[in-house]
């Protein structure tokens, strides 16, 4: 697998792209604006416990409080046993239980109000919703994840080769200092352990710095901002199986570059700078997958397609035999379709950063070795994720549930804005449904005999009310002696509508 990085810096806007054999399988875009918080660390005011829920909401400085979950609150009394950066998920299991003498602590036994907290931001505000908070802090480099207050070392799951996960365990279990856990990245693969040193004597220096502004200064506070779009891309994108980056900006270019020299002098030669005079997303058909990627129907090289609806709660994603039609038996077209499905939808997942509960609804199909075998190609393929995700069987319906971390937005969400008229419910009442509203608003008035009512509405339901629905408008003409004028206004929204009375 060949992999690079495409970066179009444009100041206000920067987007990077990682593709994968030429096809992009990951996009990220910060705005100057709305940079990302995630990875910020912050000396916060407890503002509001709630035990009902187990949480709280913390002072950071933000226009909204932060959410702080229980579970999300370091103690003294206990080790960290979770660790993850980038979605690289350690080799242990999730753990954060907090008990005392073999009895559950409440969120009220952990803080209180007015309490002064380190905190971590660990989801950007997404929706209506603020940003997620945690108070195990870890301060990630290129090849390590520094974890304060911890004592655990463990490996990127993306790192298969057994040889080099014990050669990473050895090096971990040596150079980790007391009171502090390691998470080894996946760059460390191929690293050597002075350059491990190095990145964790760097990374040692600034929970130092964090140290002494936290003493210093008064809550709410940030202590420490994580690098820039373009910096993580050199710092956690930059693997082996990446090849090179190439970037359209000679300023962001020569930034890198120098990055990369007093940091990872071993990246340097594959930055390139483009030079093409076709935009750089253009050159490499980034901006044709950007575009396809917030279409709601997504056809497939058979004839088949798949439906994406995402919702606040959930994302549904539905199966569909389109134009398909087969040259075999029934069930030999369904899992061919299904089969096809499942690539195409591991990629939109992840393209999309599509987050949160995830359901996908397969074409039914009739025998058990069928669904096993989309169940598993589904599993395999989404193992090429970073996001964490945990995927149930497919069920006897063809429905396979599953959830993936979301720590940002996703695509649609970073790119699009609900639409002002159907207000995200992603259609709009009908011109006929529009016309009866219509009708019977005129009936309720019971307007004077002899008066002239003037109609304002739309064109589309204009032309309706004086054409089709023509007979509806004389009848109440009748029934009422009067008089209806209809004018067409294409300022107004066609579920809206005026009637005035002169």
């Amino acid at each position: 697998m060949t992999g690079e990085l495409i970066i179009n810096a444009m100041g206000e806007e920067n987007r990077v792209a990682l593709l994968e054999d030429g096809q992009v399988v990951e996009l990220y875009i910060e705005r100057r604006r709305d940079a990302s918080l995630v990875g910020n660390i912050y000396k916060g005011k407890v503002i509001k416990v709630l035990p009902g829920m187990q949480s709280s909401f913390i002072d950071i400085g933000l226009e909204k409080a932060t959410f702080l979950y229980v579970a999300d609150i370091m103690r003294d009394l206990e080790e960290y046993y979770s660790a993850f950066v980038d979605n690289e998920i350690a080799e242990l299991e999730i753990d954060k239980k907090h008990e005392f003498m073999g009895k559950p602590l409440s969120i009220e036994e952990l803080i209180q109000e007015g309490q002064e907290l380190l905190v971590q931001v660990s989801k950007d505000p997404i929706g209506t919703k603020g940003a997620r908070v945690t108070s195990y802090i870890t301060i990630p480099g290129r090849y390590i994840v520094l974890m304060p207050n911890v004592e655990h070392v463990g490996i990127s799951r993306r790192i298969e080769n057994e040889e080099a996960r014990q050669r990473l365990k050895t090096i971990a279990a040596e150079i980790k200092p007391k009171n502090f856990g390691l998470i080894m990245r996946t760059a460390s693969e191929d690293a050597t352990k002075e350059e491990i040193c190095r990145d964790l004597e760097f990374l040692l220096l600034l929970w130092d710095n964090i140290q002494s502004k936290k003493d210093k200064l008064s809550a709410p506070s940030l202590l420490y901002s994580d690098i820039d779009l373009l910096f993580r891309s050199v710092r956690d994108f930059m693997t082996h199986d990446v090849e090179r980056l190439v970037i359209d900006s000679l300023e962001e270019y020569e930034r890198l570059r120098e990055f990369a020299k007093n940091y990872f002098p071993r990246l340097i030669d594959k930055i390139e700078l483009y030079e093409g005079k076709e935009p750089i997303f253009d050159a490499f058909a980034i901006e044709l997958d950007i575009s396809r990627a917030l279409g709601r129907r997504v056809w497939l090289k058979s004839g088949g397609y798949i439906v994406i609806d995402q919702t606040e709660a959930m994302t549904v994603i539905d199966v569909n035999t389109g134009k398909f039609v087969g040259k075999e038996s029934l069930e030999e077209t369904i899992l061919k379709t299904n089969l096809e499905a499942v690539k195409e939808i591991a990629y939109q997942i992840r393209l999309r950063n599509i987050g949160g509960i995830i359901i996908i609804d397969f074409i039914d199909m009739e025998k058990m070795e069928s669904r096993e075998k989309v169940s598993k190609a589904f599993i395999d393929i989404m193992k090429k994720d970073r996001a964490k995700s945990t995927i149930y069987n497919i069920s006897e319906l063809g429905i396979v549930q599953m959830t993936r971390k979301r720590v940002r937005d996703s695509l649609e969400r970073v790119l699009c804005e609900y639409c002002p008229y159907c207000e995200g419910r992603g259609f709009i009442k009908s011109t006929r449904t529009v016309t009866y509203e219509i009708f019977r608003r005129l009936k309720k008035m019971n307007p004077q005999r002899g008066t002239t009512i003037i109609i304002n509405a739309n064109p589309a339901v204009a032309e309706l009310l004086s054409d089709e629905e023509r007979s509806g408008i004389e009848d109440i003409e009748r029934a009422f002696n009067i008089n209806i004028i209809i004018k067409e206004d294409i300022n107004i929204h066609q579920e809206n509508y005026k009637i005035s009375v002169i």
